[in-house]
Order: structure tokens, then C-alpha cells, then sequence
């Protein structure tokens, strides 16, 4: 998703400036953009209510014939490329940005499974969001009008009363009248705008209407905020199905990044050391009854050897899945990995039952690796670890007095823990400001 333009909301600047914002608010870009939004709505709503009432009628009525469903086909494709076009306009004007909805996907029919014209026309017509466009394109009218009509009449009496001053002698010269005219009859009782005083009544309460034009200008842009994500947008079923394909490929890589580093631990570790393992009791072999002294020499090596590729062996299946998070959960696992980390760590787990084994795992994971980056990065001294439940989740929080400046957007390992834990439905949340302290919160599903 785009970076979009941060809009003014009322009451969120420090009090000192509160007035100055407000007082500049009116003038503001965002303000006009959306005014500006709410112009072009009005020829737009129309355009698209035409279309859409005379399309569907004509193809309602061609239904006795097989003109109908064609024509209600091509009624349906013209309202999605409406809804590209206020999805733009949209983006531009009010800063929504709205996912393209799902495609139309027509099913396998004729020779070689291809898709042809009629099963696309069938795919539009069964589909949700082209009616969810038909909609939009009836509703927004009304809506239109009324946005349209109130934004007009409060700008212009905003702007004309607040500059009333400036224009009043167009009254007295042209039209032989002492001011704006707020009421009169026939029996000469008559009411105009002209002491000093009204003068400046009438200024204020245009500047206040000005005031007023940002909170106005939300106001009627925040319904058609809704309207074009809620229409125009990818359904919640359709946006899960996306998400899930997301998460199913970001597992798909982290499962291949764990082979790979599997492969190459296996490689350059316990397996070229089991090479050179039977290397030298093949030489040793050979010097057995010429030399036995050095021959058991170089079974001694060996034995070592045969040692420290049982403790490679040993870390790289405690890297895949630890024995001691099977045996005894995550209290004592997390324990063992503060006991090994190279600043002091305090662990404390608060769970009153196990979670699932695969959340067990992406806990402990994640665990490992933040203890890793604090011993590497931090320069910290003091490190914490927090593990609780909350109703159906489970929050992890690492904390440390280190130098800070942690980021997951850098693609640093941060990033990849990110997207482990986004692919279980979790989310990593990273307060670390320069100089420290840093937080790292993760919040999991239980199950």
C-alpha cells in the first residue's frame, strides 16, 4: 500500500498550536482536495446512474431474447471500469488507497479448458462485487446531490460572509441598496447588513463557517470513504483468500530457507568432518602393523573428531526443534536459551497451559533470534523476556537497555521474524528509538 498524505484531524496537535492549526486548517490542501472530490461526485454519480439504470433496464428487458444477458454482462463490465475510475479518484483526491477487487474468473469450458466469452458474462453475473458496483452507482447519487449542495452552499457563504467587508459597496453602486438584504415585505420593512456592527457580525460568523470547513469536509468525504472501500473494494472473503495465499507462500520460502540452511550446516559441518572422520581411520588402518604407535595416534584424533561432529549434530537438531521444548514447554526452553545467551537475560513464562506445538516453536524461534541480535547488536546489558496469555493469544515481549535503532523495514532478520509470525494470523511490533530501550511485542493466535 502507497504512503498516503497524512490529513489534519482535529485535536491532535500540542495545545500551543491548537489554535494556529485550526485557524490554518481551512486553508489547508487536504481541505480543497476533498471539496474538490465532492465537486466532480455530483457529474460522476450521474454518469454512473445513468449507465447503470439504463444498462440493467434495457438488458431486464431483453431477457425474452438472448440479447439480454450479454447486454446485462456489459452493464456489469462498465460498472467495474466505473469503479476503477473512482478508485483513482479516490486515491488522488481523498488519499484512500482500496485493493483492486478479485478478478472475473469465468470457468473452464470448451476444448483444452479455455475460457470463452459466455462463461466471462456467466463469471460477471455470478459475481458479488459486480453487483456491489450496481449498487454503489444507485446510491452514490442521492448522495452525491446532497454532499454537493451542502458543500457548495457552505463554502460560498463561508468565504462570502468572512469577505463581506471587501465587497459590500457593490450594493450602494450598483444596486442602490445599503448592504446585503437579509429580509424584507411589501410594507417596507426591510433588513440589510450595513452598521458597522452587522458588518462585523456577519464576518465573524463567515469565519467561523471557515473554521468549521475541515470537520464539514470529512464529514461528507468519510461516507464516501466508506462507500468506495466497502463497494468498490475486494471482499472480506476474498481479501482472507489473498492473505492466506500470502501466508501460505511466506511459509513455503521460510520452509525452503530451512532446508537450505539445513543442507549447508550438514555440508560444511558434521558431514566434512565424517569425511575426514573416515580419511584418517582409513590411514590408520594402513599403519596398524607398520607403525601402531602412530596409527593409534590417529584414532585418538578421529575420536575427537566423531566428538565434535556428535556436537554439531547435536546443535543442528537443537536448531530444528529443541528436545527440551518438547519434553518440558516453553518455560524451560526459554530458560536454557537465556541461560546461553552472552548478556544477562531474565525469562519469565506465564502460561497455564501449553499452546500448540506450532506456536510453541514460533515463540521459541523468535525468541532465539532476538536473544541472538541483543548479543550481536544491542550492546545492551540487561535483557527480559515476558511470555503470557491473554484470552486466545499469546504475547511475547523481549526487552533491553541496548543502543536501539532496530527496524524492521530494513530486511534485517527483523523482517523475516515479521513475516513468520504474519503468516500464523500474528503480529511484531518494534519500539526501539536511538539510544534505546528497545521492545519487541509479538501477539500469536493460541491455536
Amino acid at each position: 500500500m502507497a504512503t498516503a498524505y497524512r490529513p489534519y484531524e482535529p485535536g491532535t496537535e500540542p495545545r500551543g498550536q491548537l489554535v494556529p492549526a485550526a485557524l490554518k486548517a481551512p486553508f489547508q490542501g487536504r481541505v480543497w482536495r476533498e471539496f474538490l472530490y465532492v465537486l466532480i461526485s455530483l457529474p460522476m454519480a450521474i454518469l454512473t446512474f445513468v449507465y447503470t439504470v439504463t444498462m440493467i433496464a434495457l438488458g431486464a428487458g431483453l431477457l425474452i431474447t438472448f440479447l439480454g444477458v450479454p447486454v446485462l454482462g456489459a452493464a456489469l463490465a462498465g460498472c467495474r471500469a466505473l469503479g476503477v475510475v473512482e478508485r483513482a479518484r479516490a486515491r488522488a483526491l481523498l488519499g484512500l488507497e482500496v485493493a483492486e477487487p478479485e478478478p472475473v474468473l469465468g470457468r473452464r469450458g470448451g476444448r483444452g479448458g479455455r475460457r470463452g466469452p459466455v462463461a466471462w458474462v456467466g463469471a460477471l453475473l455470478r459475481s458479488g462485487t459486480s453487483w456491489r458496483h450496481v449498487i454503489y452507482a444507485l446510491i452514490h447519487l442521492p448522495w452525491a446531490v446532497f454532499s454537493f449542495g451542502f458543500a457548495v452552499a457552505f463554502t460560498c457563504y463561508g468565504w462570502g460572509f468572512a469577505t463581506y467587508p471587501l465587497w459590500r459597496w457593490v450594493f450602494p453602486r450598483y444596486l442602490d441598496e445599503p448592504g446585503l438584504q437579509v429580509f424584507g415585505d411589501d410594507h417596507g420593512r426591510n433588513f440589510y447588513l450595513d452598521t458597522p456592527f452587522e458588518i462585523a457580525v456577519t464576518c465573524a460568523a463567515g469565519v467561523l463557517v471557515l473554521l468549521l470547513t475541515p470537520w464539514i469536509m470529512r464529514a461528507l468525504t468519510s461516507v464516501d470513504r466508506i462507500m468506495v472501500s466497502g463497494l468498490l473494494g475486494p471482499s472480506r472473503l476474498a481479501s482472507r483468500v489473498w492473505e492466506l495465499e500470502s501466508d501460505r507462500g511466506t511459509v513455503v520460502d521460510t520452509a525452503a530457507a530451512d532446508l537450505r540452511r539445513i543442507e549447508r550446516d550438514l555440508h560444511d559441518g558434521a558431514q566434512a568432518r565424517l569425511v575426514a572422520l573416515a580419511m584418517d581411520l582409513g590411514l590408520a588402518k594402513e599403519k596398524l602393523e607398520e607403525d601402531p604407535e602412530a596409527a593409534a595416534k590417529m584414532v585418538d584424533e578421529a575420536h575427537g573428531e566423531v566428538k565434535l561432529a556428535l556436537q554439531e549434530l547435536r546443535d543442528l537438531a537443537r536448531g530444528i526443534h529443541p528436545a527440551i521444548l518438547t519434553d518440558r514447554g516453553l518455560g524451560p526452553a526459554l530458560s536454557a536459551l537465556a541461560a546461553r545467551c552472552t548478556v544477562p537475560v531474565k525469562a519469565t513464562v506465564d502460561l497455564p497451559q501449553r499452546p500448540a506445538p506450532a506456536i510453541e516453536g514460533i515463540v521459541y524461534f523468535t525468541v532465539s533470534e532476538l536473544l541472538q541480535n541483543i548479543s550481536k547488536h544491542s550492546g545492551a546489558r540487561t535483557a527480559e523476556v515476558d511470555v503470557w496469555r491473554t484470552e486466545d493469544r499469546v504475547m511475547l515481549q523481549i526487552t533491553d537497555d541496548g543502543r536501539g535503532g532496530a527496524d524492521t523495514s530494513t530486511g534485517s532478520g527483523l523482517a523475516g521474524l515479521a513475516e513468520r509470525i504474519d503468516a500464523v494470523d500474528g503480529v511484531l511490533v518494534v519500539h526501539s528509538p536511538a539510544g534505546g530501550p528497545t521492545t519487541v511485542t509479538a501477539e500469536l493466535p493460541w491455536r
